[in-house]
Parts: structure tokens; sequence; C-alpha cells
């Protein structure tokens, strides 16, 4: 019975996430546009920033390679230093070189951002 409690609560998660996102923003819009306010609002493109996606790849590109960095340097570390238990070295140098990685994706997006050309 347990087993399947956790998809349906997930599934229900989910669900009810989505659904308050979009009832939020229904009820924004139509308080905006009873005040009066043009509906161009709504889809305006003339931001001056690179792409959500372009973002999203950088940081998961980087976060994925910070993993495997993170890992490659806690065998290094353990091989030379003649470890026998890896795993809390595996696991801190994993969150150590992915956190890393996504500084630095923060960084580099920041400099894309202002790399975007105006349109």
């Amino acid at each position: 019975m347990e087993d399947v409690l956790v998809p349906i609560s997930f599934f229900l998660l989910v669900f009810g996430i989505v659904y308050v996102f979009l009832s939020l923003r229904n009820k924004e819009r139509l308080a905006l546009i009873e005040k009066g306010v043009d509906a161009g609002v709504f889809f305006s493109r003339k931001r001056n920033s690179i792409t959500l996606f372009r973002i999203i790849v950088l940081n998961v590109a980087l976060l994925l390679m910070g993993v495997g960095v993170g890992v490659s340097v806690a065998l290094l570390i353990g091989n030379y230093n003649e470890i026998d238990d890896l795993a809390p070295l595996i696991i801190a140098s994993i969150f150590t070189m992915a956190g890393l990685a996504l500084l630095i994706g923060f960084f580099l997006t920041k400099k894309m951002d202002k790399q975007a050309p105006e349109n």
C-alpha cells in the first residue's frame, strides 16, 4: 500500500503547484486588465538578456562536469593517500566541485547577459 502512496503524493504535489501557479497568474492578469493595462505587457519580448534555455543548459553542463571532476579528484586523492573508506571523500569532493561549477556558471551567465545584443 505504501508503494502506491509515494507516486500518488508526488503527482498531487506537482498538480497542486501547477494549478496554483496558473490560477494566480490568471488572477493577476485579470486584475491588470481591469485596471486598464495594455495586454501587450504579458507578451513583451524586448528583454535584452539571453534565453532561459541557454542558462539552464550552461548550468546543467557545468554541474555535471563538476560532479565528474569531483569524483575524479576524490579517487585520485584516495588512491595516492591509500584511504580505505572513500565514500565521505567522494561526497565532499562532489559537493565542492559541483558548487564551484555552479559558481562559474553564475559568472559566465552574468558575462553572457552583459554581452547580449539589445533588441
